[in-house]
């Protein structure tokens, strides 16, 4: 008896750290992370002090995923504090549907009195930039929209409709999504804006189509039940072809597993049909195959709700949340040419690399573990939504 309480209390202490990192983590996104309302990462000086801001570009994606942490983060302690931001992460992307004037995605918002106004949109002037009211005050939006920023936004949504049984938040969530595959439906899956100009399509990715409509069949039967069922004939078989031709390539365009795996977390858990499933399961375990052994935390997560409990996963998991909390929060330069043996290409290592000295950037685990070098100037604070989200989702399934 006096050993098992021994290890339990060796055990606690730890996470009683992690815990305190992860709050720490989502204070800090609270204080300079959401200047207006959704996930930019700042610009600082050497005293620590926000100079600007960044990667505006890629707010909806990142605003979707830590609206997931945090809705994971209260369905595992019911922290008030975590409500709140659910809460304002919701108020943010629906901020994204409705300045665009016709219920499609905006990639980010900025408000047109803000001192760091003229630099985001600087920065994302290769983008259809807009105009619209944000909250009540006049701001520009930034278009052009990508499939990935969607997938990340229903992906959030979903998870806080999932975990979180108000009934308030998850109308809301419902709504949001509705008004979003509405769109699309309507525009036969291509994203357009209000002009009619189209940024891309989800023509030939039947994987994507499905998990939205999954999704949407899910929260609202009644008019998109029928349509998920149609989907689901036409293409169910088809959803392992673009993820074997993406497995080809293991290393570049890295992101890409990261819509794949947040595709399948609802896609296979949502479907009841055996036949459908099967082919769900066997397009979702040629992704896995490729990916077991880059040691990546949050694609380990995705793993665990798909799948079920795996002992060596699992304390894998563990381990590289503990070494991702090595990691520095500033996007300083790494270059690891020499350190490690590299293969086929001079950016790639032969083995996953570290998690502490892996290439600094917003969201670790959609970067390449074999990449040798990147990063920037040291200047960009990341958010750390790549530490929260598996955390709390680890907390959430009973990993840690």
């Amino acid at each position: 008896m006096y050993r098992i309480a021994v290890s339990l209390l060796l055990m606690t202490v730890p996470a009683a750290a992690a815990e305190a990192d992860a709050l720490a983590i989502s204070a800090n996104i609270q204080a300079r992370h959401q200047p207006f309302g959704t996930i930019l990462d700042p610009f600082l000086d050497h005293n620590g002090n926000v100079t600007g801001y960044t990667r505006c570009g890629d707010s909806a994606i990142w605003t979707g995923h830590y609206l997931a942490a945090e809705a994971f983060r209260y369905s595992a302690t019911r922290q008030p504090e975590a409500l709140v931001n659910v809460i304002g992460a919701m108020v943010g992307i629906r901020t994204l549907v409705d300045v665009t004037g016709n219920n499609s995605l905006a990639r980010c918002v900025v408000l047109k009195d803000s001192p760091f106004a003229a630099g985001i949109l600087q920065e994302e002037s290769h983008h259809k930039i807009g105009e619209g009211t944000c909250l009540g005050r006049p701001c520009n939006w930034v278009g052009n929209t990508s499939r990935d920023q969607y997938v990340g936004v229903f992906f959030g949504l979903m998870v806080t409709w999932e975990v979180i049984g108000d009934p308030g938040l998850r109308e809301s969530a419902k709504q949001l999504m509705t008004r979003l595959l509405d769109r699309l439906l309507d525009d036969d899956w291509a994203i357009k804006d209000r002009d009619g100009d189209t940024s891309t399509v989800f023509w030939f990715r039947p994987d994507q189509k499905l998990n939205l409509l999954a999704i949407g069949a899910k929260v609202n039967n009644g008019q998109f039940g029928s349509k998920y069922g149609w989907q689901r004939f036409l293409e169910g078989g088809l959803t392992g072809a673009p993820i074997a031709a993406e497995v080809a390539d293991p290393h570049n365009s890295y992101f890409k597993f990261n819509l794949d795996a947040l595709t399948f977390y609802h896609l296979v858990r949502l479907e009841g049909n055996r036949t459908y499933k099967g082919w769900y399961t066997d397009a979702y375990r040629t992704l896995r195959r490729t990916l077991d052994d880059h040691g990546n935390a949050h694609f380990n997560m995705i793993d665990r709700a798909i799948q079920g409990a795996d002992a060596r996963r699992d304390a894998e998991t563990r381990r590289l949340l503990e070494e991702w909390l090595q990691r520095p929060r500033r996007d300083e330069a790494v270059d690891l040419r020499g350190a490690y043996r590299s293969c086929w290409e001079e950016d790639r290592a032969c083995d996953p690399i570290p998690v502490p000295q892996r290439v600094r950037t917003d969201f670790l685990w959609q970067r390449s573990p074999f990449l040798l070098y990147g990063g920037g100037i040291g200047n960009i604070e990341g958010a750390g939504i790549d530490y929260i989200l598996p955390y709390w989702m680890a907390r959430y399934y009973g990993v840690l």
